[in-house]
């Protein structure tokens, strides 16, 4: 990263930070904590154990669409993402560095490069689409849901934005896979020697890939089910808290949350967004702000929980490839 990249992702965290810390200001410090406790060791427990069965959703997910490898290799694939998502979550490189992490992860179970990055860009494109469709569904529900002028007026734009900037990132992601792959080939051959056979192993292998229309749709759906599944973790906690939000409502608020987090990509963590979001969203369907808050605070906890260990053996990993 340049020195523009650094000031600006710094610029971004910073902003975030306020962001959150002004709106745990506005809710209350004291309700807010006295909200997380009400969850408890053993509520904690089991929405960290949920947690790391969406994270083996998503490992299917992308073992579906790597060319050559077997299902029986599935763990290998649920471990890089977990150091995928750990490195997205508490790094301060937002997504791109949890994909290079992912990445190098599966390159130390010996997956060919063109494999690793095809499969990735696969698994990318179905996962956009999984979570375009449970976004959609989310905003049907919340329009029919709010009742009240003032406040469609200041969500309806929001959550709809949301849409047409997936929208739009989606579309672009598609359709400019192999241009931008043609021309990260040229610019390569004039720079690194053996990268356009590297380019051109990539397209070849995205090309096998969506030959086999069943691996890309069986992608999908384990990404579609990750998405519910992540979702109903929050409505779990909520329910050790004490708080008998319906399924349901709980299912709307999270699909609008993630459609506010993929906007906002450029934020490491998305921190600020996710606290002000939930703050926001959240009386709609009678969770107080501080229950709402809390939940964010705790989605924070939890991936902590989960990503420092998973951070700290990817690290130990590494050392011991330098020293061999």
């Amino acid at each position: 990263m340049n020195r523009s990249a650094h000031i600006g992702l710094l610029l971004a965290t910073m902003i975030g930070l306020a962001v959150a810390a002004a709106t745990v200001g506005s809710v209350g410090l004291a309700q807010v904590t006295t909200a997380m406790a009400t969850i408890g060791w053993v509520g904690m427990a089991s929405f960290v154990l949920w947690s790391g069965g969406v994270l083996g959703l998503l490992g299917m997910a992308w073992v579906s669409v790597a060319p050559g490898e077997p299902v029986t290799h599935a763990a290998r694939f649920v471990w890089a993402r977990t150091t995928r998502e750990a490195a997205t979550d508490i790094l301060p490189f937002s997504q791109l560095g949890g994909l290079v992490v992912g990445a190098r992860t599966l390159a130390a179970f010996g997956v060919p490069q063109p494999v690793i990055y095809a499969s990735m860009i696969a698994d990318l494109t179905t996962e956009m689409a999984a979570q375009l469709l449970f976004t959609l569904a989310g905003v049907a529900v919340l329009l029919m849901v709010l009742t009240d002028q003032s406040v469609q007026q200041g969500l309806v734009p929001l959550a709809l934005g949301g849409v047409v900037a997936m929208v739009a990132l989606m579309a672009l992601f598609v359709f400019a896979q192999k241009p931008v792959l043609a021309l990260a080939g040229k610019l390569g051959a004039r720079i690194l020697p053996g990268s356009v056979a590297m380019t051109d192993a990539i397209r070849d292998q995205l090309d096998l890939i969506y030959r086999e229309p069943k691996r890309v749709i069986a992608a999908f759906l384990f990404n579609l089910a990750a998405w519910l599944a992540s979702a109903a973790g929050a409505w779990i906690a909520l329910r050790f808290m004490g708080v008998g939000t319906p399924l349901w409502a709980v299912l709307m608020i999270e699909a609008l949350i993630f459609t506010l987090r993929s906007v906002a990509f450029a934020i490491p963590g998305a921190i600020g967004v996710q606290e002000a979001a939930y703050v926001l969203i959240g009386p709609l369907v009678g969770l107080p702000p501080a229950t709402a808050l809390a939940l964010s605070l705790l989605k924070r906890a939890r991936d902590v929980i989960i990503a420092v260990p998973a951070l700290l053996a990817w690290q130990v990993g590494e050392a011991r490839r330098v020293v061999s």
